[in-house]
């Protein structure tokens, strides 16, 4: 018999309370096809059986093939000691640190975490995270929201378009005007983004390099958008940070990121966390979690949560967020990553992993039919024009063992031969040779 707490009479009671006639009403909302089809499990089975089971079906993955895909998300060199640091008990198993005075530990390690992140965008603040790259930027965008009482959010389809997705699902019941600006070939429209700037202007969205991974400039921009006291917000590749022109030397009054490509794994799409930094005149307007360095009555160093108090996340519509829950473990390991390459180590990876890109664009546009879609500076990562339709040369290619990118057209009508390749440094020559091979081969 399955434990039920309530008996038919107090469920009576509190279907009555809430004016429905049964449970049934409750998911009326969920049409039929996206219910469960049937609650029957099947019966239990041994420990043993299980892990067989599950063994059959973890081989049926495949984990060699040779990667060339990006799109937010990357497959960079995580050192064996991010694992070992990460999953000592006393960090794996920390609850929130509510009590400074046991969570000292777990304090310091988000201070040191807020102060890499405030560095590594060149701005005055960081939070200890949010839950990933596009909450980041739609937890922004309600900062621009609050400081300036205006709705209009102007965004560049360059874009990832991942995060555009989540930022019109979140903002669904919240009034606001999200107004898209064209990208030019993959380019992210400078001049049409200044264009479409007014008086009710909330915050103007860009990505650095773009989702196309083409890399710009927006000191111009942002200091139009500041004559229009709106805030400029960055979306950013933090790895690419080392050797590009920092948000805050471009005057972004936010910076967001997904901290993946800093000690995450890919792990099938998570967890991830969302970095957020800001100037000196938001920070009080940034969710998450904050941590302060201070003394105690004996002058002895101490760390607390500050800027924010226990109630803060139970406050409701009064919360500056409901969706800020801190992914505390997922920092800790960027900030361990960022330790062990330091800043020397950190250049070195985004200068490999741009100087393969190069590379591995000069072969492939020598493949007949083969061009470049962007033009201009970019990273580690393009986008090409292939002669056929790019789903099909995936399909083709991962037969053979490498993924060479990913499918533009998923996410932009019309760009169906559209391939965006990215490079790590885990990427090879050799490997970026056969690719260009089989390729060539496959058109």
């Amino acid at each position: 018999m399955p434990y039920v707490p309530h008996s038919p009479e107090e469920i009576r009671e509190m279907l009555d309370v809430i004016g429905v006639s049964s449970v049934e009403d409750l998911f009326a909302d969920i049409p039929a096809e996206l219910r469960p089809r049937s609650f029957n499990l099947p019966k239990g089975q041994s420990e043993m059986a299980v892990l067989e089971k599950l063994e059959k079906l973890a081989a049926r993955n495949t984990t060699d093939l040779t990667s060339f895909l990006g799109a937010g998300f990357y497959d960079h060199f995580i050192p064996t000691a991010v694992d070992a640091l990460s999953s000592r008990s006393e960090f794996y198993t920390a609850y929130t640190p509510y009590q400074p005075e046991s969570s000292q530990g777990t304090l310091q390690a988000i201070f040191e975490y807020q102060t890499a992140m405030a560095r590594l965008m060149d701005l005055d603040f960081a939070n200890a995270s949010v839950y990933d790259g596009g909450s980041a930027l739609y937890e922004a965008t309600l900062m621009a929201v609050r400081k300036t009482r205006r709705k209009k959010i102007i965004i560049s389809e360059a874009l990832n378009p991942i995060y555009r997705v989540m930022l019109n699902s979140y903002t669904t019941n919240l009034k606001l005007e999200l107004v898209t600006v064209p990208h030019d070939h993959g380019r992210t429209n400078i001049k049409s983004l200044t264009a479409a700037i007014d008086k009710n202007t909330a915050a103007v969205v860009v990505q650095n390099p773009n989702f196309f991974g083409s890399v710009n400039d927006f000191t111009e921009l942002f200091e139009t958008v500041h004559e229009h006291k709106a805030v400029a917000i960055m979306s950013t590749y933090p790895v690419m940070q080392a050797v590009l022109k920092t948000p805050g030397q471009m005057g972004a009054d936010i910076a967001v990121a997904d901290g993946q490509s800093i000690g995450q794994p890919l792990s099938f799409g998570g967890p991830y966390l969302g970095i957020m930094a800001c100037t000196k005149d938001l920070v009080r307007q940034m969710p998450g979690r904050m941590a302060g360095r201070t003394v105690d009555e004996n002058g002895k160093t101490g760390y607390v949560l500050t800027l924010q108090a226990r109630e803060q996340h139970i406050r409701r519509q009064k919360a500056t967020s409901n969706i800020c829950s801190n992914q505390a473990l997922c920092a800790l390991r960027t900030l361990i990553h960022l330790c062990l390459l330091g800043e020397e180590g950190l250049r070195r990876t985004a200068t490999l992993s741009v100087e393969r890109a190069h590379y591995a664009a000069e072969r492939l546009t020598a493949i007949e039919g083969v061009e470049m879609f962007t033009k201009g500076p970019y990273g580690n990562e393009f986008a090409v024009t292939l002669p056929v339709n790019a789903f099909e040369i995936i399909d083709k290619l991962t037969q053979r063992g490498i993924i060479p990118g990913f499918p533009i057209g998923r996410y932009y009508e019309g760009l169906e031969n559209v391939l965006l390749v990215a490079c790590t440094e885990k990427t090879t020559e050799e490997q970026i040779g056969i690719f260009a091979e089989i390729l060539r081969g496959a058109i």
